[in-house]
């Protein structure tokens, strides 16, 4: 029974999905709005441009702020496998380690963590702007954290005479495919009850992948001739020399579809680190912050909170 929340959204949208890269990351968090309940959606939706716009803050920030970059990646190849005993929590990382070594290797997986209760702080407090920067800046970084190339040193090739391959697996394949062909419909929101174990397995599961991702790439560039293996066309308004459409097509069905599957699990993945941390905050009612005593309105929402609730647990059962 999801023909109620379905329509709901349906009428609430009226914002076109836009061109990781950029075009992922905005993709990701504009999707994640969509699998919210009915209390959150209503105030993430009135802001979903923003939440869009600003999903691609911190790589923006990469060029201005030092320490940033770190919160990107972690090279797990540095520490495993097997990874038993690398410290899940921050703080006794930098006992282990130090601080210059961990930032050297990447963080993302901890800074998830402090993003996380970040963002739980803000609901708890209702601060309007504050919610929004942090629930964009998270979408980020838990994008980043499902990219297998940010779960290596190895992270564009280079070390492998594979050079360019991290804009091909997260932009070039997106952009060729994930708005006409790639099937992005995920479950609604669920609570993380360990967030921080949640982030870990994430990066767990990137890592893995990663053999995946650079020996499929090598199977179909034996595949292609250089005059076959790029094309010129258009992007972004200005042609230039790309991977080609047949390239790139061998290379997604060689991993199985893994990007369109790593993109969807993304947005599921987004919306629920935000729905868990607005829970944990004690559900706030965001409507109060953009409504001014509607209690129609508010009443409407309370209504079809109780069916995303209702048709979630029938989801749980099947």
């Amino acid at each position: 029974m999801k023909t109620i929340f379905a329509l709901c959204c349906m009428l609430l949208s009226s914002s076109p999905i836009y061109s990781w890269g950029f075009y992922a990351h905005r993709l990701i968090n504009f999707q994640a709005v969509f699998l919210l309940p009915p209390e959150m959606l209503v105030f993430f939706k009135h802001h979903i441009r923003y939440l869009q716009d600003h999903a691609v803050d911190p790589d923006r920030r990469r060029y201005i702020l030092p320490q940033e970059a770190a919160r990107h990646y972690i090279d797990l190849d540095h520490y495993g496998p097997p990874y038993d005993s690398l410290p899940r929590n921050f703080r006794k990382a930098q006992t282990r380690y130090t601080l210059d070594s961990l930032q050297a290797h990447g963080i993302v997986p901890w800074w998830l963590q402090v993003m996380q209760q970040r963002l739980t702080k803000a609901f708890r407090e209702k601060q309007t702007a504050l919610i929004l920067r942090l629930a964009a800046d998270l979408g980020h970084y838990l994008g980043d954290a499902h990219v297998p190339l940010h779960a290596c040193s190895n992270y564009d090739g280079q070390f492998t005479n594979q050079r360019g391959i991290h804009a091909l697996w997260e932009s070039a394949l997106p952009e060729l495919f994930a708005e006409e062909e790639w099937i992005l419909l995920t479950p609604r929101a669920n609570y993380l009850p360990d967030p921080s174990a949640f982030f870990w397995n994430t990066v767990f599961e990137s890592a893995a992948a990663v053999d995946t991702v650079l020996s499929e790439e090598r199977a179909a560039s034996a595949l292609f001739p250089q005059s076959f293996k790029y094309a010129y066309r258009e992007r972004n308004g200005v042609t230039a020399r790309q991977f080609s459409i047949p390239f790139l097509t061998a290379y997604h069905r060689g991993m199985n579809d893994m990007t369109e599957r790593r993109l969807r699990t993304s947005i599921h993945a987004v919306a629920s680190a935000w729905y868990t941390a607005w829970l944990n905050a004690g559900q706030p009612d965001l409507s109060a912050l953009i409504e001014n005593g509607d209690s129609t309105g508010r009443s409407s929402v309370e209504w079809l909170n109780k069916e995303w609730i209702r048709e979630a647990s029938q989801e749980r059962k099947q």
